[in-house]
This record gives structure tokens, C-alpha cells and sequence, in this order.
């Protein structure tokens, strides 16, 4: 199954990082996050990415370019000018395709203009800034078995703030420090059937999340796929630091 990973946005909330670099290549523990998400999805057998690239996605296809010279030693012969590679390092058997779909072009409109490369019956999709401890395996079951066109993965998320519940007199009912909330979000993850493809339109202005999602829950055609493990996205420097904490420590639950 052919996984897409969102690569294109600007990472604005990142601005510290993503002046230089698009937001997937935001490193933890040495390594973009991209990188991360790819070794989630291939621990479950799914190994052939697409990448939809926008801002400086040049970086990401010159990581890729360079990869095998980067994650391995190698020995280059100056006089003939060719090189060999030493076997140091596990091969990494993915299979990346990376594809320009604009600098200012929405995620809807970056899948549609990727379709070419998608040739499966079904297709996953996710964020590239998200890591979590998703049974992949579970959620493309889960999706089959509903029969709908989609499914995405929600979970829930504390709240920012405290919670305080009082009667009428002022008196304190009730103190959580940012609660769970009831509501699920969308954190990415999803699986579509092929046939999805026609919802959406390489007009630039074409948003995943509004008209497509919105028209194929209204037909029916949606479901969600809940997950209580560990998700975290690197939207902002502190995001990035508390990562970074978590690989420091040994204690990275996308990795386990």
C-alpha cells in the first residue's frame, strides 16, 4: 500500500527551524522527523512512500539523494572517481518518490497532483510532523472492515488549561489540571480507498480537511479509527525540544 506523507507546508510555528529547512526535516535525536515517520509505517511492511514536496523541498529530495553516502561508510577512488560502499549499516529497503506540487498548494490538492504514483486500491496518508505509537496494522484492519472510503485516526487531547467546577455560591466542586477532553481530534493517520482521488482537485486552494472530508462525512463515507496510545506533532520549538527529550532519554514510544 502506497503511504503519502505530507512534506509541502511552511512550518510557520517552527519559524526557528524552518527558515533553513522544511518542517519534516526538523531533526530528533539526529534525524528529520520524516525519517521517523517512515520507520513507523515500515516496521509494518509498508514501505513505498510518496512525498508531496512544496516549501524548500529541495532539502528533502537532496537527504534522499545523499542517503546511502549519509547512513553509511563508503570508499571513493580519486583516480577513476568511482565509489563503494561497505555494508556497516542495515540496508534500508524503502522506495521514496518525491514529487514538486507547489510552494502555496493545500493538501488536497497535493495528493491529486500526486496521483499518478498511486497505484494500489487503497492508500494511506499522513502528516509529516507527527510521530505516535499507531498499530498500523490495526488501523488499516479497522478500515477495511468498515467499509467506508476513509478513516482517520483521533485521539484525545489534554486541554491547555485547568478545569474548575463550582456551585452557585463559589464553592470549588472540582479541580483537574488540564483534563482530558471528551472531543476527539484528527492527528492524521488515514487510509482512503483509491476512489477518493475524484473528491478532490489540483486547484491549489483544495484543503483536505474542509470539502472532501466534509462531503464524504455527510455521505456517510468516513470513519474514525480511535487511538489511546502516545501521539505527539512538532508544530512548535517546544514540541521539538520535548521530543528530542524523550529519544534522549531512551523513552521515545514511536520507536518501540
Amino acid at each position: 500500500m502506497k503511504v503519502i506523507i505530507l512534506c509541502g507546508g511552511k512550518g510557520t510555528r517552527l519559524r526557528e527551524e524552518t527558515e533553513f529547512k522544511p518542517k519534516p526535516m526538523v531533526e530528533i535525536g539526529g534525524r528529520p522527523v520524516l525519517w521517523h515517520i517512515m520507520s513507523m509505517y515500515a516496521r509494518y511492511g509498508h514501505k513505498d512512500f510518496v512525498l508531496p514536496l512544496g516549501y524548500k523541498g529541495e532539502v528533502i529530495k537532496q537527504y534522499f539523494h545523499d542517503y546511502r553516502m549519509r547512513n553509511a561508510d563508503f570508499t571513493v577512488d580519486l583516480a577513476t572517481g568511482s565509489t563503494t560502499y561497505h555494508p556497516t549499516v542495515q540496508v534500508t529497503d524503502w522506495r521514496v518518490t518525491m514529487s514538486d506540487t507547489g510552494p502555496e498548494t493545500l493538501k488536497g490538492a497535493r495528493i491529486k497532483r500526486i496521483a499518478q504514483h498511486i497505484d494500489t486500491d487503497r492508500f494511506m496518508v499522513t502528516y509529516g510532523d507527527g510521530v505516535s505509537d499507531i498499530n498500523i496494522s490495526e488501523l488499516v484492519d479497522f478500515h477495511i472492515k468498515s467499509g467506508k472510503m476513509a478513516t482517520f485516526t483521533g485521539v484525545r487531547m489534554p486541554s491547555r488549561f485547568g478545569s474548575v467546577k463550582t456551585d452557585e455560591n463559589g464553592n470549588i466542586l472540582s479541580w483537574q489540571e488540564k483534563p482530558v477532553l471528551d472531543e476527539y481530534i484528527n492527528c492524521g493517520f488515514f487510509v482512503f480507498k483509491r476512489e477518493f482521488l475524484d473528491y478532490l482537485s489540483e486547484d491549489e486552494s483544495c484543503d483536505l480537511e474542509k470539502e472532501p472530508l466534509e462531503r464524504l462525512a455527510a455521505e456517510g463515507q468516513l470513519s474514525m479509527y480511535r487511538h489511546t496510545g502516545f501521539w505527539q506533532c512538532m508544530d512548535t520549538l517546544r514540541d521539538a525540544q520535548a521530543l528530542n527529550s524523550l529519544w534522549d532519554k531512551g523513552n521515545a514510544p514511536w520507536c518501540k
